[in-house]
Formats: structure tokens, sequence, C-alpha cells
């Protein structure tokens, strides 16, 4: 299976590299040593010893979304719970702006994109969120031990079978690090492909696709906004 980007021009070498890295990481993921699938195994993600690690590595818990219907266009119906315990999240609830981020600790390219996903977090969080979801990883120490060496303190759920990647009428294709943005109402505003290196791209894949939810930052943006009458 060969996962589809749908990076913008100017960044193909990059998503040729990210593609390649891909085509590495997904079977280890989908094949390998005791990897769940869809339908597959089943692994316990909320346990003392799992809390435990957690709580050292300064991971935030998980919020559930605060729709009580699915968004038109938005996610499906499908629970998963939180990775190292907590509340479980039903993603058709969930409402942006919203960044979420599919990983699994075994993902080389997701290892190295998340110090730029946490520097976004705990730049923009209280704007715009970040949430994981750690997918057919059938390892949640590995996991959440990949979060506390990398500083990613933003909550993420677990799809150790693969859920997500299975549900036919929301089409997501099996592909790590990937990215799908949420709007306001809940709708998915973009899907693709991670592998980001610095912080500047992951604000201009936001405000590209979520226009006017991160600040301004042209010179005398602030200036101009104070200038204008009430």
């Amino acid at each position: 299976m060969t996962p589809a980007s749908s990076r913008r021009p100017g960044r193909s070498r990059r998503a040729v590299v990210a593609a390649l890295a891909l085509a590495v990481v997904l079977p280890l993921a989908a094949c390998g040593d005791g990897a769940g699938t869809a339908g597959g195994t089943s692994v316990d993600v909320d346990t003392p010893e799992l809390r435990d690690l957690r709580a050292a590595a300064g991971i935030e818990p998980c919020a559930p979304g605060t729709a009580t219907e699915p968004a038109s266009g938005g996610l499906p119906s499908l629970t998963l719970p939180c990775l190292g315990g907590g509340e479980s999240v039903d993603l058709a609830g969930l409402r942006g702006p919203l960044v979420i981020n599919l990983w699994a600790s075994n993902c080389g390219p997701c290892r190295s994109e998340m110090p730029v996903l946490q520097e976004f977090h705990t730049t923009y969080g209280d704007r715009v969120p970040v949430l994981g979801i750690d997918m057919q990883d059938t390892y949640p120490e590995a996991a959440i031990g990949l979060a506390q060496l990398t500083g990613a303190t933003y909550p993420s759920l677990a799809d150790p079978d693969g859920e997500l990647f299975g549900i036919s009428e929301f089409r997501i294709p099996p592909a790590l690090p990937q990215f799908i943005l949420l709007d306001a109402d809940g709708a998915v505003a973009h899907q693709q492909l991670g592998g980001f290196d610095t912080l500047a791209e992951v604000e201009d894949m936001v405000a590209q696709h979520l226009p006017g939810v991160l600040p301004d930052k042209r010179p005398g943006a602030d200036a101009d906004v104070a200038k204008e009458p009430s």
C-alpha cells in the first residue's frame, strides 16, 4: 500500500522523503510482532502502571468533545481510550479548531516531529489544541516513553487495533505521521501527511486551512487592530 500525500507544491522533495520513510514504517506498524490491526488485538492502555508513567511524563488529560451529534463532514462516531488512562473520547463529538496527529512509537518521522508539535502546543494550545492518536501501537509503555523522551505533553488517544483506518465511509489512508485538522463546526478542514521539521511549517499548515485561528504575525498587525474604530 502506498500512502498518498496532499502536500501542496513547493515541498515535493520532503514529501518524497516522508513517503519513503512511511514505506518502511508502515509495514512495521501493520505487520510487526504483536502489532494490532483493525478488529485484531485488544491492548489495555489504562493500567495503574501506565497511569504512573503518564503522570511522570506530564501528559495532559484527554478532554471529551462538547458536541452530542456528529458534525457534517466530521469525524466518525468512534470512541477511543485515552493513552495512559483517563476519559475516553468519541471522535464525533470533537470540535475545532483542533490539530489531530496520528502517530506511533515505532514511527521514525513521528519521533522527529513530536518536539515541533509540542512547540506548537506550548505556543498556541489555548487557541488551537493538539490531540494525538497513537495508531496500531501495541506497546503503550513505549508510546508514553516516546512522549516523555520528546517532551510531548499534549494528550493522546489510543487506537491499537487501527479501527480509524478501517472505517470505509471515512477515508483515512494508513499512513504515519498524518494530520487531520478540524474547524469550529467539527468538519474535517484538511488532511495531509506529516514529517514537519519546524514550527513554521505547522503554523503555515494551520494558517492556510484554519484561517484566522492563529495571531497575525505581520509587522504592525496589532497596531492596525488597535486603530480600528469601535
